[in-house]
């Protein structure tokens, strides 16, 4: 009897191999559950506000600014709403939280302006250049200067190229003292941040604001 249900559970497992088998013949590979690839939260722009706000306690500041101190977070979303405005989480690393009641549209949109303003103030330094040969006549060395001058006051750098032609370069020691004229016409503005070198047959000089 015994031997009986051995073969019996033996004939089983046999008629199970064999279909996975068929199967995996059929399909040339074992299915494979796909992983779930959903997307992933959407993460808040900005402070948490009323209901976002999950502590169960927070230190409640007023639109006054009077400290109310520690608050059920679900009574200080009930003010928020009764004086017609928001509770915002000011500063989320302390326990428990510091929150604030006001206008939160209106606070947004006064970070919003003040990030626009200091993005207006930032100086992007720009290197100009000016060119200079060394045979250069007073008139056009006066504007180039005035250029020169008006580049310093905006808060850019100058590079200086004082190019050689022809016979010129037989000639280096008048470039030479044309530009430690410049230099020295420039010194209460500006300052050398790298001195004159030759790049082929032109030199190279950058002036920086002081």
């Amino acid at each position: 009897m015994v031997f009986i249900r051995w073969h019996a559970s033996s004939l089983a497992h046999r008629a199970v191999f064999l279909q996975t088998i068929a199967f995996v013949h059929n399909l040339g590979e074992l299915p494979i559950r796909r992983p779930n690839r959903a997307p992933p939260a959407a993460t808040k722009d900005g402070p948490r506000t009323n209901d976002e706000i999950r502590n169960h306690e927070i230190q409640l500041i007023d639109q006054t600014g009077q400290n109310h101190g520690t608050v059920e977070t679900a009574v200080a979303v009930k003010m928020a709403l009764e004086a017609g405005m928001d509770l915002v989480e000011i500063s989320p690393n302390v326990n428990p939280p510091v929150c604030k009641i006001m206008d939160y549209g209106k606070f947004k949109y006064s970070a919003q302006k003040k990030a626009a303003e200091a993005r207006k103030k930032q100086k992007v330094v720009e290197i100009k250049e000016i060119k200079l040969r060394p045979m250069i006549d007073d008139h056009d060395y006066e504007v180039k200067m005035r250029a020169m001058q008006r580049f310093f006051e905006e808060g850019d750098k100058v590079k200086v190229t004082l190019r050689y032609r022809g016979r010129e370069m037989a000639h280096q020691e008048i470039g030479t003292k044309l530009l430690d004229k410049v230099k020295t016409d420039v010194a209460e503005i500006a300052k050398v941040e790298q001195d004159a070198r030759f790049e082929g047959r032109q030199v190279v000089m950058v002036l920086a604001p002081r």
